[in-house]
């Protein structure tokens, strides 16, 4: 490819809270960018057009109309985001090294080296323009937390195709949507895949998906579970085996221009149908590989050898992605990939995981953790060594500190006082972290994002973009976008213009859609989805803060608050409580009462009384999508017996019948 091997270790952690001026800025970015091997250098590091104002001023601003933002970085600059994942780390002597430590839910285990990762790749790439793919043709990935899902989607980026990867999990229907949408050519697929202790099968939902009006040409498979008697569509279906294991070992990458489209990322469907969002390639990986570095890795470059790093997500979300695909992987970084539950078969699975490749960062989702205090109240048996663990972090929605705490003590126990947490804010539209401690901080503040990491700014205003005082809440705006920044909304970009860069188009901010507060010191507290805020008689409280304070009861595992119509006060905080007790769920008795009636006083001894639950029903789980962001909308829905949203990207879907049926007879 005529790259130039560079080591991955040249770029220090040792940096300042970010550049004053947007030259500083660029040129932040482009110091990052120098990391990785361009084939050829950018002749303009960054170009940006925020959205202009079209219409008049009689027009009134929801009716006006505005060009389409344009984001551009590395302009001119081309280079392959496999070669930079892969090639690089075995040109550059480091072959022999464990890219990946596969763990499936059975208990079968696979080490794969850099050196065999670049094989399989290979073979993969080969196999792909075997069957028409090439770049810019869309490629569709329904599968689990496999081996095979790392090497297509490398496989992709090495021949330019454009990846969107679907969670396992997700019914045909929400599988359909995405394969219309993108126009794809190639749907990869399973038979089927272990979840929960079972085989399930998988291919009749992709049957579904491409039964209808579609560009699909072929649908690989990949005999994962030995369901052998699936329907099969001659000339159209491939076995994974036939098509990819005979294929050359060998594939010379082509170098793309730096804004070359690598993948798209569907939103969860938790605010209307799922937007498409383009990442493109040169940009992206320069902001996620060093993010990871800067979040993850050991801030001694001798010792980062040791380091191996485990991000719980599933594949398909787009903290895997930066995190367990494309970071750690450009980082020539050791990793964990697990197909699992966490509680198969048993609750202490992933201490199994991180006692036996001695994991050192662990980087998972609130959701989870709460489920693990749940499961081991009185902590993490002695049985398990933990003590490789250098590091804690969390993602998808804010942690509740008793969480936090939890996390970082039990977890990261061998370490006096906890380990250092990284609690990360940042979305799918961002594509890397935006906020967030970092590991040298001397101290943290439980569920605080903090502050911006270098070469990026924010603020928190109110509707008219003025920056409201400490414990005021306001919107938080992105006021200085990462390279790794969405560049639209695939074959929507009004729909791009609309939901992040209208409200402030005249400062040209990206509106993130979650509230969120200052405190005195200036650190950044998020408070959730702006429509995930109660008002009460006029108070406007945040649900993730009465979550917050429901969770600190002991009798708490975790709990959803959503807001529920009143009457006189226009809102009422509404809490689902999963409790220690399993005994409460459903139950109406005296005892439930008590109980329900200590938490509501719990909360208004923690937040004040005007933030009661009015009503707490005791429930088995609450609906969470595979980000782990709990789906508040639907517990509203629930509650008030009104037709329910979307519910096909939630994690735990059959939660849903439980809660309709306590409702219901509550």
């Amino acid at each position: 490819m005529g790259c130039k091997t560079m080591g991955v270790e040249t770029f220090t952690t040792d940096l300042p809270a970010g550049p004053a001026s947007d030259a500083g800025r660029i040129a932040f970015w482009e110091e990052a960018a120098r990391r990785l091997d361009w084939a050829e250098p950018w002749h303009t590091a960054h170009t940006f057009e925020p959205a202009r104002r079209l219409s008049g001023p009689d027009v009134a601003d929801e009716d006006a109309e505005y060009t389409i933002p344009k984001i551009e970085w590395f302009a001119g600059g081309k280079l392959n985001v496999a070669w930079n994942c892969v090639d690089r780390h075995v040109a550059a002597g480091r072959g022999e090294k464990v890219a990946l430590y596969f763990e499936g839910e059975p208990g079968d285990r696979r080490a794969v080296t850099y050196a065999q990762l670049q094989k399989e790749v290979a073979k993969a790439a080969n196999a792909l323009q075997s069957l028409g793919i090439g770049k810019g043709d869309r490629v569709v990935i329904y599968l689990p937390v496999i081996v095979e899902t790392v090497v297509i989607t490398l496989a992709c980026a090495r021949i330019g195709a454009v990846h969107s990867l679907v969670f396992g999990g997700f019914s045909a229907e929400a599988l359909k949507f995405r394969v219309e949408d993108t126009g794809a050519k190639l749907l990869v697929t399973t038979d089927g895949q272990y979840r929960r202790g079972a085989a399930v099968p998988v291919k009749a939902n992709a049957d579904a998906a491409v039964a209808g009006d579609n560009a699909i040409e072929h649908v690989l498979v990949i005999n994962r579970t030995g369901h052998t008697d699936i329907d099969w569509v001659e000339g159209r279906d491939v076995w994974w085996d036939d098509v990819v294991g005979p294929a050359p070992d060998v594939h010379v990458p082509e170098a793309f221009d730096a804004e070359t489209p690598l993948f798209i990322m569907y939103t969860s469907g938790t605010t209307g149908q799922p937007k498409g969002l383009v990442h493109t390639s040169g940009g992206y990986l320069t902001q996620a590989s060093w993010s990871h570095e800067f979040l993850f890795s050991n801030p001694d470059p001798a010792r980062r050898a040791d380091d191996v790093h485990w991000c719980t997500a599933d594949l398909a979300w787009v903290t895997a992605h930066t995190y367990e695909i494309y970071g750690p992987l450009s980082n020539g970084v050791t990793q964990v990939i697990f197909e699992g539950t966490p509680n198969t078969p048993h609750p202490g699975r992933h201490f199994e995981v991180i006692e036996r490749y001695k994991v050192t960062s662990y980087y998972t989702a609130p959701t989870l953790v709460r489920s693990l205090m749940g499961w081991f109240p009185d902590g993490i048996p002695a049985q398990y060594d933990l003590s490789s663990i250098r590091l804690c972090g969390t993602v998808g929605e804010a942690v509740n500190p008793e969480a936090w705490k939890w996390l970082r003590t039990q977890v990261g126990r061998d370490t006096p006082g906890g380990v250092p947490m990284v609690d990360t804010w940042w979305q799918s539209e961002t594509g890397a972290t935006v906020l967030s401690p970092r590991q040298s901080d001397t101290a943290f503040k439980p569920g605080c994002a903090t502050r911006p990491l270098p070469g990026l700014a924010v603020d928190i205003v109110d509707d008219a973009g003025r920056t409201v005082p400490a414990n005021v809440q306001g919107y938080i705006v992105v006021t200085r976008t990462g390279p790794a920044m969405a560049r639209t909304v695939w074959g929507n970009p009004r729909r791009y213009l609309d939901s992040y860069w209208r409200k402030y188009a005249d400062q040209g901010w990206f509106l993130a859609g979650d509230g969120a507060r200052f405190d005195e010191d200036g650190d950044v507290w998020i408070l959730g989805r702006v429509d995930d805020v109660i008002n009460i008689s006029g108070h406007r409280l945040s649900t993730i803060e009465i979550e917050s304070a429901l969770v600190s009861h002991p009798a708490v595992v975790e709990a959803g608050v959503c807001p529920t119509s009143d009457a006189k006060t226009g809102h009422a905080a509404t809490a689902f409580v999963v409790p220690l007790d399993k005994s409460l769920i459903g139950a109406a008795g005296e005892k439930a009462a008590a109980v329900a009636e200590e938490l509501r006083a719990h909360v208004a001894r923690q937040i004040g009384p005007i933030a009661k639950p009015r009503e707490i029903v005791f429930v088995p789980d609450v609906p969470k999508t595979r980000s782990g962001k709990i789906m508040r909308r639907l517990l509203t829905q629930l509650f008030e017996g009104t037709t329910l949203g979307d519910t096909t990207s939630l994690q735990n879907e059959p939660c849903i019948a439980e809660i309709q049926q306590i409702c219901q007879t509550r």
